[in-house]
């Protein structure tokens, strides 16, 4: 639940400060030019890491590989993408941070590391409460 309130009240407040003060300091204008230059490059970025994601998808099934990395470097560019062409400068560096190859091997490391965590320690969520 205090997910739910970060995600959905925390950050848009923060997006809204931040862009706020940003736009006092440069410009209404060129705040609005940077939040829709992000949105377009994002949505660029994405979708040729998409297309790639894709290609690598397509050439591992022909190989008679599972694509399980491929599939995970997908989910974090959909993601990344969304975050990308939501207007506001927190998440445009999140959504950049899991399109970019580089960047999204450091995150995909990180939730992997907590994921093996969270099983080793049993904190994993058990999805028999959700059957009831």
């Amino acid at each position: 639940m205090q997910y739910l309130i970060i995600l959905f009240v925390i950050t848009p407040i923060l997006e809204l400060y931040l862009l706020i003060k940003i736009g006092s300091i440069i410009g209404a204008f060129n705040t609005i030019m940077i939040v829709l230059i992000t949105g377009v490059m994002g949505a660029m970025l994405a979708r040729s890491q998409g297309l790639a994601i894709l290609n690598k998808i397509n050439s591992n099934l022909h190989e008679g590989i599972v694509p399980a990395e491929p599939l995970v470097d997908g989910l974090f560019v959909l993601v990344g993408g969304l975050l990308l062409i939501t207007p506001g400068m927190i998440t445009d560096i999140i959504g950049f941070a899991f399109v970019m190859p580089y960047t999204r091997g450091l995150v995909k490391s990180y939730f992997k590391n907590k994921l093996s965590s969270m099983a080793r320690d049993r904190n994993a969520i058990d999805i028999r409460y959700f059957r009831q």
